[in-house]
């Protein structure tokens, strides 16, 4: 299935899940979309792009999903581009290359866990960045309350949600979901966040 056709299957899964889901949030008209015509100002240059977009700094998290099966593993990707997104309802939502081989599995779960990382967990971070490894392995965790999908031990927060909506985005979806469960760790006061700025992993100053 192309990347096209995974956003669409994964859209038309959502749609049969909202069925049965509180009552939807009535959206916007959406913005007229168009080609950039060849008179116009062509593409950035992707290398300055990213150097003026790693001037803003970020907090870092990983995105996990419930094991598939009884005798599967659960799946997980380090991710920078997350934010809180509206109070009434409560969402949250969450930027996933097309290409990721992780997102199709948590689109199948329907759920996911946002792990907000502390600053000493740049390693574990790091490992769930590498792609076709076995992330979990080594790493402990329990079931979030609602989704049933990994909490890791350690960090400063941690937001149970739903597959609330799925957008297409450039090369990337992007990646709604309903809150239905969030916490902070017991000591989450004595740890800074872990940060991510110019291409590397900071804190804040004490």
């Amino acid at each position: 299935m192309g990347q096209a056709g995974m956003a669409e299957a994964a859209v038309r899964y959502l749609g049969a899940a909202r069925a049965a889901a509180p009552e939807p949030v009535e959206a916007l008209p959406r913005p007229e979309l168009r080609c950039v015509r060849a008179d116009e100002r062509a593409p950035l240059d992707p290398g300055e792009f990213r150097r003026v977009l790693g001037t803003f700094a970020t907090g870092v998290t990983v995105v996990t999903a419930p094991p598939e099966g009884p005798d599967g593993s659960p799946a997980g990707f380090a991710c920078q581009s997350f934010t809180s997104l509206s109070l009434d309802p409560p969402l949250v939502a969450f930027m996933v290359a097309r290409t990721s081989s992780t997102w199709p599995r948590i689109a199948r779960a329907g759920v996911f866990c946002v792990n907000v990382l502390a600053a000493h967990q740049a390693d574990l971070c790091r490992a769930f960045a590498v792609s076709g490894s076995d992330k979990f392995a080594g790493v402990r965790w329990d079931a979030a309350p609602v989704s049933g999908s990994p909490r890791l031990p350690g960090g400063v927060a941690w937001i149970d949600c739903t597959i609330h909506a799925v957008h297409p985005g450039g090369d990337h979806l992007i990646v709604v979901g309903r809150v239905t469960a969030l916490g902070t760790s017991e000591e989450h006061t004595a740890r800074d966040p872990l940060l991510f700025h110019r291409g590397r992993f900071t804190h804040l100053p004490a």
